[in-house]
């Protein structure tokens, strides 16, 4: 009988501490990650227990906060201007979660993150005052550029070649996130999901396309690099038409009449000739174009702006007539318009690349720094001779080729235009590119601009890079030279 007992009495001792094992664990080990789960209401509420922190343009919030009526969230996310700065924000939905900028620093807008306030109170997990994200963007660049693309599906991104700063960054359609920023605006947010234009879309990060002959820089680039030819005023070795390795069929160019056969780099940008930059990626192989596109910042999957950008692509296992074909940003070549815009900023700074941000620094209540983005980091692309020459060719695209609407009175302009293939056959409509760089030489400031229009209503005659893309870029450049 003691027996019996004594086993039963170990068994349930047995049983108790094995409860509080599991408790232990629970509480000491998963409640960290139970509290943070994104499914966890307390989360919720304790996000907006108290007006957030703003996202900062030029000095002036571009968000705010306001008291809730009703519910056991205290506070909803309001936008200044929400649909001009949506690409920016993002959006903070007591329903929906939170994106971009919102998502990235959420911490620090809610006062949730350790850095905030006094450290003792915040092992307490005691919500400290929030802080602020201080963008780059200049609010004329990024007017200019929303205004410019209007009722156009498109987006464009203007950064500062030297500092890498992101000075305007558009994606239209756009949204207003205030109208998501509820508990009760299931209709608005079904509205944008099935919205056929998907404003939700961030198109200047996050939806790499074709880019057409905007990619010809790229190649360019590395025949010079290369020295496959010594300057942009060598005459190439170009066939027109150029027919396709192990194919029936010839690259032809739009413009019949244009001098392409044997051209030179500058005319063959100036005229945007296809054999010549077909033929030029199949002389230099696959391999050494990707490499060169790699060091402009093609295939980096962890491109943090700090929103993280989806990467553009320039592809592997080509044989010789699809490699020409990517050598006019056609097959399976694709990139954002950040990523062309990041082109354009290299070229203009001398080869180097001051790695791309939209914010300079992230503070606390107090105003004190948390984070600081003044050494973004860069990396040189190319020799500066070989950017020098390409600005140079440039130059000749807008003052006497297919980027003529670019022009900016007193500035030096380069850019170059682009006309993407879209759909089975190109049976859609293309896409229309233009990147670019202005420099005011009085002053010397830059910027470097990367559009693209996908769908602007045009008919398909009208669709062209100078046509389309062009006159958004010039209107941010111009905005960014005159601040």
């Amino acid at each position: 009988m003691n027996r019996t007992i004594r086993r039963a009495a170990v068994f349930t001792l047995l049983l108790v501490l094995a409860l509080l094992v599991r408790a232990t664990w629970v509480q000491a080990y998963q409640g960290k990650a139970l509290a943070e789960n994104e499914n966890n209401h307390r989360r919720t509420v304790e996000r907006y227990a108290q007006p957030l922190g703003d996202i900062v343009v030029a000095g002036s919030a571009v968000t705010g906060s306001a008291r809730t009526e009703h519910g056991d969230l205290a506070y909803q996310r309001t936008y200044t201007d929400g649909a001009l700065y949506a690409p920016v924000t993002g959006y903070s939905s007591q329903a929906y979660g939170a994106t971009l900028l919102e998502g990235v620093h959420s911490g620090v807008l809610d006062g949730t993150d350790d850095r905030l306030g006094d450290p003792l109170e915040a092992l307490t997990g005691a919500q400290q005052k929030p802080g602020d994200v201080l963008t780059t963007i200049d609010p004329a660049v990024q007017k200019a550029g929303y205004e410019a693309l209007g009722d156009a599906k498109g987006a464009a991104v203007a950064l500062d070649p030297a500092t890498g700063e992101i000075l305007g960054l558009v994606s239209t359609p756009s949204y207003d996130p205030s109208t998501i920023s509820g508990t009760d605006d299931a209709d608005a947010w079904q509205k944008l999901l099935d919205d056929p234009d998907q404003p939700l879309v961030n198109r200047a990060l996050r939806q790499p396309l074709p880019p057409g002959s905007t990619f010809k820089l790229v190649v360019a680039a590395a025949a010079l690099e290369e020295g496959l030819y010594g300057s942009v005023d060598e005459r190439t070795d170009s066939p027109d038409p150029y027919p396709l390795p192990g194919s029936t069929k010839d690259l032809t160019n739009e413009n019949p009449s244009a001098p392409c056969e044997d051209a030179t780099i500058r005319t063959a940008l100036r005229y945007s000739c296809n054999n010549v930059f077909g033929k030029m990626a199949v002389d230099l192989g696959q391999d050494t174009v990707r490499e060169t596109a790699e060091r402009f910042g093609f295939g980096d999957d962890s491109l943090d702006v700090p929103v993280r950008a989806h990467p553009s692509v320039y592809p592997a296992g080509m044989d010789d007539a699809q490699t020409a074909l990517s050598g006019i940003g056609q097959f399976s070549v694709t990139a954002t318009p950040l990523q062309m815009s990041m082109v354009s900023a290299a070229l203009a700074n001398d080869g180097v690349l001051v790695s791309p941000h939209m914010v300079s620094e992230v503070v606390d209540s107090d105003g004190d720094t948390l984070e600081s983005y003044e050494d973004p980091g860069e990396r040189r692309i190319v020799s500066s001779s070989v950017a020098e020459q390409l600005r140079s060719a440039m130059v000749t695209v807008v003052e006497d080729g297919t980027g003529s609407n670019a022009r900016i009175a007193g500035a030096e302009v380069g850019g170059k235009t682009g006309t993407a293939q879209h759909g089975e056959n190109n049976s859609r409509t293309p896409y229309a590119w233009f990147t670019s760089y202005a420099e005011d030489p009085g002053s010397g400031r830059q910027v470097a601009v990367a559009v693209i229009v996908e769908d602007s209503g045009a008919e398909r005659s009208e669709v062209s890079g100078n046509g389309l893309a062009a006159p958004v870029a010039q209107r941010m450049m111009a905005a960014a030279l005159a601040d």
